[in-house]
Parts: C-alpha cells; structure tokens; sequence
C-alpha cells in the first residue's frame, strides 16, 4: 500500500503525518471554524475536515494519542473508531474530557491518530459444540494458574 487517497472537506483541513518514520498511526487535527471547550465527563465532535479511501480489505482504526490522554484526559469516547472501507464521509473524532478540568481543543491541533489495519470477514457459521482447549471457558483472569 503506497498511498491513501484524501479528500479535503475544508481548506484549512491538515492531512494525516506520521511522527515519525516507524509510526503505526498517522496523526488526524482538529479542523474547526472555533476551539472547542469539553468539560469533564462530557464529550465533543471534532471534524478534521477531510474524507478518505480506505483500501478494501482493511479498516481504519481511530486510537487516542497517549500524549492527549495522559496529560490532558481526552480520549475518543468510544475508545476505537472503526471507519469501513466504503466509507466516504469526514473523519470525526468523538473526545471524551475523563479529566477533571475544562480543556480546549484548537484548530490544527492532533487529536487521535489513525491506524490501516487489514481485516478478516469470514461467515459466522452455528455449531453445536466448539473444539476443546486447555482454557475452556475459564474468563478473566483464569489463565497463568
């Protein structure tokens, strides 16, 4: 995969960068006619002003960026966004403020980054019974025992 093809929404939209040159995720910025204030425990849609073409076969993947969510408390609310690759619509990031302080988003500003990952789609198929393995139905915390 060479290139991803982005559609800017707005003028002042900023295309996805990478931080560096191992980076798995490429930084999405706000694009916004006025910074945004969320309040704790509240939640902002952030557009970044551009549309893209996700290669068939593969998803993109929404993740916070640490750096937003350490120091600052945001986060997207639904913790991964999932955009299929028939989507074609502006890249938005939902933020929840988990902090306990007011923060203000800017234009321009990285807000999440966003990951292509290849996905699987196989036919879920009924069974009566599912093959057996070690842990069988031990759930949290069962496993290392």
């Amino acid at each position: 995969m060479s290139s991803i093809r982005v559609k800017k929404l707005n003028e002042k939209a900023i295309l996805p960068t990478y931080g560096s040159a191992a980076a798995a995720g490429a930084d999405l910025y706000a694009c916004l006619e006025a910074p945004i204030t969320i309040e704790p425990g509240e939640t902002a849609w952030v557009g970044t002003g551009i549309a893209l073409e996700v290669p068939a076969g593969c998803a993109g993947l929404i993740y916070a960026r640490s750096s937003l969510g350490t120091k600052r408390g945001l986060a997207p609310a639904n913790k991964v966004g999932v955009v299929d690759s028939d989507y074609r619509g502006e890249i938005r990031v939902v933020l929840l403020n988990h902090g306990k302080m007011s923060q203000t988003i800017e234009h321009g500003e990285r807000i999440a980054q966003f990951v292509i990952t290849p996905v699987l789609t196989p036919a879920y198929e009924e069974v009566e019974e599912l093959s057996d393995t070690q842990r069988g139905t031990g759930g949290f915390g069962s496993t290392g025992k």
